[in-house]
């Protein structure tokens, strides 16, 4: 009988042992984890990125995790940090570039919370700054544009000027098809629907044929067009083959739920690095997303190994 427990009890050791190994415990840095968009999570593109990595958080580190929607003021962020602050949150995401100067305003007040945002200049030691390599994911879905365009005309529907996407998608198609033409139009904001959608018959009036509408909070309802219209797009920030996958041709995909896990994990081993943190498709955190049956596979392994190769490499195709 004694042989018995003695060995029940070592398979339950061994259950408990394994269990622990499959996991992370909470014995991190990490203690609760917050996240402020200046819109909403319900957009399905960029809100909807980060409300995915509080929850991949959330379930990794089993840490309680908060959100707050329509944080577009200074003042509202101060109400929600401090509230969070209240919480015991010590790590707080500021979805967009406009946290990183709330961030630095913030930071001293707050020494014991680290601050992470998008696309900013982080200057404060408990304040991070996570920028994508956007570049390369542009020139990739570029050459996609170049090798599929019948009219030899694409165009890109940019935010901003500054986007390296834009660029990058400019210089792949060129590279991909000498003959093209590319049009580049900006809304001048993340979610003027209305001004990109008018961009949008400009460029059906001019015979083009791909479309990159590069901006998060207007590229569904601009696709939504494109495909009435029987044309192609290269969607943008997430998977968009679930809007057609006869008009969506491939998708230049940020993966922020991956890259905020990411975050959290250096964070929670007292690795987090303050400043301006650069990521790209060699951390997993870009790719293209899937591919249109209409595009030929010979073309798609061809695209693919160029972008093992840059993965590999950091050499884009010459």
């Amino acid at each position: 009988m004694q042989r018995i427990l003695a060995c029940f009890g070592m398979i339950l050791l061994c259950l408990f042992t394994l269990s622990a190994c499959g996991q992370t415990l909470g014995t991190g840095e990490l203690k609760k984890a917050g996240l402020l968009v200046p819109e909403t999570v319900n957009d399905q593109v960029w809100g909807t990125k980060g409300y995915k990595g509080m929850l991949k958080i959330q379930s990794r580190f089993n840490v309680d995790v908060y959100y707050k929607e329509g944080m577009n003021s200074e003042a509202v962020v101060q109400r929600a940090v401090k509230e969070f602050d209240q919480k015991g949150v010590n790590l707080i995401f500021g979805h967009g570039n406009e946290y990183a100067e709330y961030f630095s305003e913030l930071s001293s007040d707050y020494p014991h919370i680290h601050f992470v945002s998008f696309n900013g200049n982080a200057t404060q030691k408990n304040t991070t700054s996570l920028n994508f390599d956007a570049y390369a994911m542009g020139f990739f879905g570029g050459m996609l544009a170049g090798h599929m365009t019948k009219t030899n005309h694409v165009g890109i529907i940019a935010a901003y000027e500054w986007q390296p996407e834009v660029e990058g998608f400019y210089e792949g198609a060129i590279f991909e098809n000498k003959d093209v033409e590319v049009d580049i139009q900006y809304v001048w904001q993340w979610d003027d629907v209305e001004r990109a959608q008018m961009l949008l018959d400009d460029m059906i009036a001019k015979d083009i044929d791909v479309i990159y509408p590069a901006g998060d909070g207007y590229n569904v309802p601009v696709i939504e067009k494109i495909k009435e219209q029987g044309l192609y797009a290269i969607g943008y920030i997430s998977d968009q083959s679930d809007l057609g996958e006869s008009t969506v041709l491939t998708s230049t995909v940020q993966h922020v739920d991956t890259l905020y896990e990411l975050v959290a994990e250096q964070f929670n081993k007292g690795k987090l690095e303050s400043g301006n943190l650069t990521f790209d498709f060699q951390d997993d955190v870009i790719s293209l997303g899937e591919f249109s049956p209409l595009v030929d596979q010979k073309y798609i392994d061809s695209l693919n190994e160029k972008i093992e190769t840059y993965k590999q490499t950091g050499k884009l195709p010459k």
